[in-house]
């Protein structure tokens, strides 16, 4: 599939074009200059696939915003990655819903480089800062960068840890990357900044909202070739980063606790349903290829778009709550909001205050 690198600004207006996802992009690609696009008339692009709601979308591009972005992104010296883009990492290409554009600061080269997620509690117990930050110096001085999400806990001691040996560490935010968050990681941030890299699929100026960062979990997996779990709750970001990962057919370690820890549930967990139990990086070393062809688990084929998805047959066009959702389907609340995240990237659920609704026109 040839694209050529087309300007900023089209690349900008495809990302912010409202119902046109990263699976529609592709599918037209196939058979179009995706940066020509705003160049045909609407019955053209009707007759490309696209639905008359994407069509007046695109053709109604809101170029002053493209134009406010742009500035935003040279003024603060941010590199744009788009999908199609050789430095685009392979290992992200193949999960569902990539992300069309990568925003980011620092190394970019980083992206391709053998990664190992470290994830776990924003409360993490002094032990487990202490182990998340052990296994990321043991790990980069092996030659493996680290992955987290910057947030507080055991994310930001594998980012510490990382850098403690003068290893390589990448920050997936929830956050534009020129927005600092949590403001307790903003050294952290710079120190990651100076000797890793750090990416986002959210504009610059993009603020912290509860909804973002389980979106940016999958990234954390997919560019992964395998995720630890060191402390985390059975309800947890952590926890839906692992699903996501064994459904991207990777590599699932899990670092085991107290049974008397709350902490030590998500990890206990994951090890009954097939983790590797680890005490030490050789145990991680020993499981993870670096062609990025291994993996615990058959690969799951994602269902979100499947007309037959149960979580999607359990949202109608009316509000549903994920309680209500979850009591439907009869899945377990990480299993549905993994699900439920998906179906949103695809454009056939939307988010509203109380719930969820199905979109009639959804992909």
């Amino acid at each position: 599939m040839q694209q050529s690198l087309g300007k900023l600004s089209h690349w900008l207006a495809l990302y912010m074009c409202k119902g046109v996802g990263i699976k529609t992009l592709l599918a037209l690609a196939e058979q179009h200059c995706l940066v020509s696009l705003f160049n045909l008339p609407h019955a053209a692009l009707l007759q490309l696939g696209l639905t008359s709601s994407q069509a007046h979308n695109l053709l109604h591009t809101n170029w002053q915003q493209v134009a406010h972005y742009q500035q935003l992104l040279q003024h603060n010296n941010i590199t744009v990655i788009t999908f199609f883009d050789a430095r685009y990492p392979d290992i992200l290409k193949q999960i569902a819903s990539a992300p069309l554009l990568l925003f980011c600061k620092g190394d970019v080269a980083l992206l391709s480089s053998p990664q190992i997620a470290i994830v776990g509690s924003r409360n993490a117990t002094p032990v487990g800062l202490e182990i998340a930050a052990e296994f990321a110096y043991q790990l980069t001085q092996a030659g493996i960068t680290i992955t987290s999400g910057m947030a507080r806990g055991i994310d930001g001691a594998a980012h510490k840890g990382a850098l403690a040996g003068s290893g390589k560490t990448i920050a997936v935010l929830g956050t534009g990357v020129d927005v600092y968050y949590p403001k307790q990681h903003s050294l952290l941030s710079t120190q990651v900044l100076e000797q890793g890299l750090l990416v986002s699929e959210f504009l610059p100026g993009t603020a912290a909202s509860a909804h973002n960062f389980p979106r940016r979990n999958r990234i954390i997996s997919g560019l992964a070739l395998g995720v630890l779990i060191v402390e985390a709750e059975i309800k947890s970001g952590s926890l839906i980063t692992a699903r996501y990962a064994i459904e991207q057919n990777k590599d699932v370690f899990a670092v085991p606790g107290s049974i008397r820890n709350p902490l030590a549930q998500a990890s206990h967990f994951l090890i009954k349903q097939g983790a590797k139990l680890v005490e030490n990086v050789t145990d991680i070393l020993e499981e993870v290829s670096f062609s990025g062809q291994s993996g615990l688990y058959n690969l799951e084929q994602p269902v979100a778009s499947s007309p037959q998805c149960e979580v999607l047959k359990c949202i109608g066009f009316e509000v549903t709550s994920v309680d209500e959702i979850v009591r439907r389907a009869g899945w377990p609340i990480d299993k549905v909001q993994t699900r439920l995240l998906d179906l949103e990237l695809d454009d056939q659920i939307e988010r509203v205050l109380d719930g969820y609704i199905k979109l009639s026109a959804g992909r």
